[in-house]
């Protein structure tokens, strides 16, 4: 579907001719995040370089009444930048400078194009550092984040994106440059934009919070029989008033293929191995490592270690932080599913999840956060054999169907985006959902931004996406938009 003529014309002249990819060898570029499952080429991607240029660009989409997706490094999994039909993507990469720096108050200001590890790097060597963090730390942008409301290994204690932003500058669907401040009065609409999806507006500057770089921390592996096994400790050291920094697990399958990758020296003949990061004082350190290893002890853990420097702690996260990619060194295709359960439930979601993969006939590699319990099942296939990507992608919903009976949720940290819009109906009710809608329309009353992500469509949530099948929105047109 073509853009109007008029809208093109427009668009040339707000920006750069170097900012326009027109060519469509270089628009397939765009046509899918992380989640490769869902693919669809824009009609036009613009790579605007100041706020100004942004805000400008929404304009002209208001004006001739055309969808955009904002787009940053694309490493999402949910498909939530994925381009719709008649539309454009506004890629905010070349908005990537840190704008202020400000310790006295705890504060860093940054452009959306940003990514989340140049944050602590910006404040890293004045002992601060920003808590947040992805394993695409590396590359995903603080913009991408804020709409995803992104967490990460260390959300355990620090919490996720929407604890530390404290403002943002927002372009809203109707053009208007709007701020948006957790000190506001009334409701709380910072809150709800982070998360958003995109579906609200484009953040284009952002207030995060930093914090002190705590004066000790410890990392310590532990190898285990089962994941029933580990999860026993997760709850134990919970129950005990432990609060680490982070918990992380990673079933015996997800340990062949990081071992396979990136040979971080885990436990051998491990059936799971817990990763427990604790930080804080260095009395209060030492005294809750201790009891973490008696619990880990107890519950049957093996191999014990703790990390005696930061080369030997890096290269213990190493294999947790590759895990997704190392994937592709037992399997052709994965797919990956983020929901979260209540910590006590997890050795009965994980019997569940071992259930369906034998129904399915297929193989699923679970890594997760296991102390706030948002699992990351990868279930594997190979997309050469006709029909197993449909059931590997039927498998994913069976799993989070799982997460919902068990008293969880949808999403941890991946977000709706289009790959769980059809699942919404099951967690959320009528009135939920239209309550969410009214929300969405007063930002966003011509339904142009980010159309057919979150919320569910009958057209979309009728049909069932192959692996590389183009998306309902590129064939339906506007008219499947919300």
């Amino acid at each position: 579907m073509e853009l109007p003529r008029d809208f093109v014309e427009a668009v040339r002249r707000l920006v750069p001719a170097d900012a326009l990819v027109t060519e469509p060898e270089a628009r397939r570029t765009y046509e899918s995040d992380a989640l490769t499952g869902w693919r669809a080429i824009p009609e036009l991607v613009v790579l605007p370089e100041s706020a100004e240029q942004v805000q400008a660009l929404v304009r002209a989409c208001a004006a001739h009444g055309v969808p955009f997706v904002a787009r940053g490094a694309g490493t999402g999994l949910s498909g939530g930048s994925l381009p719709v039909a008649g539309g454009v993507v506004i890629a905010l990469t070349r908005l990537d400078r840190v704008l202020e720096v400000d310790l006295d108050r705890g504060v860093v200001v940054v452009e959306p194009g940003v990514t989340n590890l140049d944050v602590t790097r910006a404040v890293a060597a004045e002992g601060f550092f920003y808590a947040p963090d992805p394993s695409s730390q590396q590359v995903c942008t603080i913009g991408g984040n804020v709409a995803e409301n992104s967490g990460g290994a260390h959300c355990l204690k620090y919490g996720f994106t929407v604890n530390h932003v404290l403002a943002a500058d927002v372009v809203l669907p109707t053009g208007e440059l709007v701020t948006l401040a957790r000190d506001d009065d009334g409701p709380d609409l910072l809150g709800a934009f982070v998360g958003s999806e995109g579906t609200l507006g484009i953040a284009v500057r952002i207030a995060v919070r930093v914090v002190r770089t705590p004066e000790c921390v410890r990392t310590l592996l532990a190898g285990f029989a089962s994941t029933d096994a580990a999860g026993e400790a997760v709850s134990r050291v919970i129950a005990a008033g432990i609060l680490p920094a982070a918990i992380e697990m990673m079933d015996a399958l997800t340990l062949e293929a990081v071992e396979a990758a990136v040979a971080p020296g885990y436990p051998p003949g491990a059936g799971a191995v817990l990763i427990v990061e604790l930080d804080g004082p260095t009395g209060r350190v030492a005294e809750d490592s201790a009891a973490v290893e008696r619990i880990c002890l107890d519950c049957g853990g093996f191999d014990l270690r703790a990390a005696e420097d930061a080369d030997e702690r890096a290269r213990i996260w190493k294999g947790r932080k590759s895990s997704f990619a190392a994937m592709g060194r037992i399997s052709p295709s994965y797919y990956v599913q983020d929901g979260v359960v209540p910590r006590t439930k997890l050795p009965e979601v994980l019997r569940r999840i071992t259930m369906l993969t034998q129904e399915y006939g297929l193989r699923t590699a679970s890594v997760f956060h296991a102390g706030d319990g948002n699992l990351h099942p990868l279930v594997l296939y190979d997309d050469g054999v006709p029909g197993e990507a449909e059931r590997a992608q039927e498998l994913a919903t069976a799993i989070l169907d799982v997460c919902i009976d068990a008293g969880g949720s949808l999403t941890g940290e991946h977000g709706i985006g289009v790959d769980k819009v059809c699942s919404m109906p099951k967690l959320f009710s009528e009135a939920d959902l239209a309550v969410m809608g009214r929300l969405r329309a007063a930002f966003d009353p011509a339904g142009l931004a980010n159309p057919g992500k979150v919320f569910p469509t009958p057209r979309l949530c009728g049909e069932v996406p192959g692996p590389y099948r183009m998306h309902p929105l590129e064939r339906a047109g506007v008219a499947a938009r919300l």
